[in-house]
């Protein structure tokens, strides 16, 4: 069930309000002491989340099925996308929903009594599994909290929802700061002392056309521009992916691999302002990456 951008912030009877977790969205399955977590594109993240299935595997009853967000937090108590790239920072597995509880399939049951199934399932927090943080009953009140915290933002929730596949009007995301998935489909030549790149040619579909969105150049490390540079060789191509490519010298890309990109805002004419590159998602099609 994935959750609705909107643009601002509301109040609604029957609605609750969690914190937005910037991480992996994680499917984790346990049968007996079998454990295994399963991304959004179904790729298996059981050995690279170990800690989190190990968790997962002293839960007491023999089968369950969580829905929640593998994340790293930082000093502040934020869950940091780019931390989870860097590597070294612990997992933490931020479960909020339970879709299967010893035996009982819960989806079409409301999200009010899902929530009462896991939390007894999980019980009190533990060293790498939580649940998930609800904020004020307000929701005006609780993007406010949001946003004196730094979170990413919140999610509000259709208690009387059952779980539904797809994207859904009964679960909607509001962001407190700007950040989205983008598609790269090229690269600008190095210039000065930096190497393999100078900056990530970005966009986000629109139908069928991939349009230009604009380009960042910061949030590399000398390790990150080497490893990008190795991801892009099978990728070149001669002609721009993109239907209204930017001028100047590039490197133009197949539209295969998918950037996380922080950013000021959308200007008038829709590039980016300010982005900064955070790391790459394996977890998301290119093709979800589309226009507002």
């Amino acid at each position: 069930m994935l959750a609705t951008l909107v643009a601002e912030a509301f109040d609604r009877a029957g609605w609750v309000y969690e914190e937005k977790y910037d991480g992996y969205r994680i499917l984790a399955y346990k049968e007996g002491n079998s454990v295994t977590l399963l991304s959004r594109n179904a790729k298996d993240r059981s050995a690279t989340f170990a800690t989190v299935a190990a968790t997962v595997g002293t839960l007491p009853d023999s089968t369950l099925l969580l829905d929640g967000e593998v994340v790293a937090f930082d000093a502040r108590r934020v869950s940091r996308f780019q931390l989870l790239q860097r590597g070294g920072s612990a997992h933490t597995f931020a479960v909020f929903d339970c879709l299967y509880h010893n035996g009982k399939d819960l989806r079409r049951q409301p999200l009010s009594s899902r929530r009462l199934e896991l939390e007894a399932a999980i019980g009190k927090p533990r060293e790498h599994l939580f649940v998930a943080r609800r904020l004020a009953q307000n929701g005006l009140v609780a993007f406010s909290i949001a946003e004196k915290k730094g979170l990413e933002g919140i999610v509000a929730k259709d208690s009387s929802a059952p779980y539904e596949e797809g994207r859904s009007r009964k679960w909607l995301k509001v962001k407190a700061h700007q950040e989205e998935e983008f598609v790269i489909g090229g690269s600008t030549p190095p210039r000065g002392a930096r190497k393999h790149f100078g900056a990530l040619l970005l966009g986000a579909y629109r139908g069928p056309d991939l349009h230009y969105v604009g380009k960042v150049g910061t949030g590399f490390s000398e390790q990150t521009l080497a490893m990008l540079a190795q991801r892009f060789k099978p990728l070149t191509r001669k002609n721009s992916p993109f239907v209204d490519p930017p001028r100047g010298e590039a490197t133009w890309l197949a539209p295969r691999l998918v950037a996380q990109i922080a950013f000021e805002e959308w200007t008038a004419d829709r590039k980016l302002r300010q982005p900064a590159f955070l790391g790459l998602r394996d977890d998301k099609d290119p093709r979800d990456c589309t226009l507002p």
